[in-house]
């Protein structure tokens, strides 16, 4: 379209995509001052014309279409034109106007929270920060991302994470929940706001069914032990769930352990303080049972540095959920975890009456103060006795019981048996 067939103003959005540049620039009128600019290399921008104070006229640009529209042009030239019948000079409010707006995304949720993020990313696990901010993007970003942090109410907030329960994710909802109170915390001490909408919301909300990781009971543990054993899929990921069972170690610490870590020799994985959660070098102590896993599953991934390398990518562990992703297979899932096998060693070892330290010292747990001075051979040897007594324990537990074959003649099967279907058992 020619600018000379332009009949009606203001200019439709027809008319503002469909006109033809010419030899030279040249501007179109859309009203009230506002013009359409066009270069000869079809570049179109928006630009105001107005009279200053000394009774010049002169042009301020307002952007390029078709990045702003036509609908908000004529927005922004309202406004300036407001300004100029006040008095002001439309450069300097509409700078003032840009200032605010920036000053204001700065105070938004999502700005507080990515901020908040990055202070407390050097403190955690590595994959810890991508999960968090990854729950932040999915569920909480969505609703509040562009709203100022100081507007939202304690009462949205209570529906936000009722709206959650309602979807079932209770666990998740209540570490969300910590999450944004923490958020809330950084601008309070930083001085940018006088209390914590989340505060209290607690006692109002739903309280996570279990407080521990999900475990089976006594009574369904030698099924577990067994299902183990004949799970006929991945080999590594079968030998990874039994030296779950044998070392009570957590799943992130086994996933990512290197192999250069163990000391097969010596009875002993070293891992290291930088894949701990307390940032703290820890001692396991390895049963005969857990180094003849280890033997069998160095057979098929030794060749790597991880003992659980990514199938894409073998500088990376397999996925977070590669051993929760087994349990369900194996027809476990809600019933038990990774991490739950943790529980059901520290039950059974205080069942049968081992020594408090030695089994908080063999989870890595420690206290604070005085009393909890860290040493990462502290109780090592009595460790070692322990946890060969745990690993015989698993071994008769598996046994069904009307089976005549002796735990002794179980353990040599199972260190000798190197076919590939049948690494670990």
């Amino acid at each position: 379209m020619k600018r000379q067939d332009v009949k009606k103003r203001p200019l439709s959005d027809t008319v503002l995509l469909n006109l033809e540049p010419e030899s030279v620039v040249y501007r179109v009128l859309d009203g009230k001052g506002l013009y359409l600019r066009v270069k000869p290399g079809g570049q179109k921008s928006w630009e105001l014309r107005y009279k200053r104070h000394d009774g010049k006229w002169t042009w301020l640009g307002l952007g390029s279409y078709p990045r702003v529209s036509g609908a908000l042009a004529r927005k922004q030239a309202d406004e300036l034109n407001a300004d100029i019948a006040a008095g002001q000079c439309p450069r300097a409010s509409r700078l003032a106007r840009q200032f605010q707006a920036r000053l204001a995304s700065q105070n938004t949720f999502e700005c507080l929270a990515r901020e908040w993020h990055s202070t407390r990313l050097p403190g955690w696990q590595p994959g810890t920060g991508k999960q968090v901010l990854s729950a932040l993007e999915k569920h909480v970003f969505p609703v509040f991302a562009y709203r100022p942090f100081n507007d939202i109410q304690p009462l949205e907030w209570m529906e936000f994470f009722r709206g959650l329960q309602r979807k079932g994710i209770l666990s998740q909802s209540g570490r969300i929940r910590r999450y944004c109170s923490e958020i809330y915390d950084l601008a309070r001490v930083t001085g940018r706001s006088q209390h914590n909408p989340i505060e209290g919301l607690r006692r109002f909300l739903q309280s996570s069914r279990t407080t521990n990781y999900s475990h089976v009971s006594a009574q369904e543990l030698p099924s577990l032990l067994r299902a183990i054993r004949d799970d006929p899929h991945s080999p590594d990921v079968r030998i990874g769930l039994r030296l779950l069972c044998l070392l009570a170690v957590r799943p992130s610490e086994l996933r990512e352990a290197h192999w250069s870590e163990f000391d097969l020799e010596r009875r002993l994985w070293t891992i290291p303080a930088e894949r701990m959660k307390k940032r703290r070098e820890h001692l396991v102590p390895l049963s005969h049972q857990a180094l003849a896993a280890l033997r069998a599953l160095r057979e098929i991934t030794g060749q790597h540095v991880l003992l659980f390398p990514g199938r894409v990518d073998d500088s990376k562990p397999r996925s977070n959920t590669v051993f929760l992703m087994a349990l369900r297979r194996l027809g476990y899932q809600g019933r038990q975890t990774g991490h739950g096998f943790r529980h059901i060693a520290s039950t059974l070892l205080h069942e049968h009456d081992f020594n408090p330290n030695h089994i908080e010292a063999q989870l890595s747990h420690v206290k604070g103060g005085v009393a909890g001075v860290y040493n990462k051979a502290r109780y090592l040897e009595q460790r070692a006795v322990m946890m060969q007594w745990y690993a015989d324990h698993l071994d008769a537990l598996e046994i069904p019981r009307n089976s005549n074959e002796p735990a002794s003649q179980h353990e040599a099967s199972f260190c000798l048996d190197a076919s590939p279907t049948s690494l670990l058992y």
